[in-house]
């Protein structure tokens, strides 16, 4: 039996999201993200006008006369959450912290794939794989992954991305839509992030907190911790100088990853705490569509 708090977040997000669903996302997922390719259906008798190169030779040398190939467009998805459950993710100044945003995010999106008839699979990692549910289709199986995007204990602080692009890697070999879900605090994950987009249609959910943009005009100085390595720093927050070389340092890690991105020609979903991720992730899916 579900904690009581643990179901009453399952119960709002269900009903937060299933109303976005059946309006905002009405079409939207569905033509954003194309099936994987071309499904074999059946082999039969050539007939004039039909195309050569579809000709299946092997069925035509033992039959004595044209054979060829039919496919269909595979309209099925398998889409893929890997959310980053590192201790950054549990900052959050607005009303929810970045996990509870990524679990928001990942209940929309797993129940539009549950009206699609796609598959639906979850990998949580921090510093190592926590836990890794493999793709499967239905509202039991969508209800299951966003109970434990909600409710997981991590065991890990820190982060590494690299090696949850590995992991996944390995086992998922056919092509599928993977969301990367994180505010990608951590470094040296360029290579194996390039290598996953080659192989599967991957999108960057960047995650971010308004205070990492800017910090307010307080007086005096301030403590501020690093959530994952537990290292303290003093800040002046009364000196205005000061909050604008903070407002850079973030603006400018942000400009770094989005260049990166970009580079690989990996879509990026931004998305803020302080900020309606929902009207973000309607244009985000219309900027795929027109892109496809």
């Amino acid at each position: 039996m579900l904690p009581k708090d643990l179901a009453k977040k399952l119960r709002y997000i269900q009903i937060r999201t299933s109303k976005t669903v059946s309006e905002a996302m009405a079409g939207e997922y569905k033509s954003a993200f194309r099936g994987s390719g071309m499904e074999f259906d059946e082999v039969r008798e050539y007939q004039p006008g039909d195309d050569v190169r579809s000709i299946d030779w092997n069925v035509t040398a033992r039959q004595g006369r044209p054979f060829i190939k039919r496919f269909h467009e595979e309209r099925e998805l398998t889409v893929v959450f890997m959310i980053d459950l590192s201790a950054s993710g549990k900052f959050g100044t607005a009303n929810i912290s970045k996990n509870e945003l990524a679990a928001e995010l990942c209940a929309l999106l797993a129940f539009s794939a549950v009206r699609n008839n796609d598959k639906v699979g979850l990998l949580l990692f921090t510093d190592d794989i926590e836990l890794y549910i493999p793709p499967a289709k239905g509202l039991k199986h969508a209800m299951r992954i966003i109970r434990q995007i909600l409710g997981y204990k991590a065991q890990g602080r820190k982060t590494n991305i690299a090696a949850a692009l590995d992991y996944l890697g390995k086992l998922q070999r056919r092509r599928a839509v993977v969301f990367l879900v994180s505010d990608f605090l951590d470094r040296g994950y360029e290579a194996q992030l390039r290598r996953l987009a080659r192989r599967h249609d991957l999108v960057a959910v960047s995650l971010s907190d308004a205070l990492e943009h800017e910090l307010p005009a307080l007086g005096g100085m301030i403590e501020l911790e690093d959530a994952e390595s537990g290292e303290m720093l003093l800040f002046d927050a009364g000196s205005a100088k000061m909050r604008q070389a903070y407002a850079r340092l973030g603006e400018e890690r942000q400009q770094r990853l989005q260049t990166e991105l970009r580079g690989m020609g990996i879509d990026q979903l931004k998305l803020r705490s302080d900020q309606d991720y929902q009207h973000s992730l309607v244009r985000f899916l219309r900027m795929r569509e027109k892109k496809s």
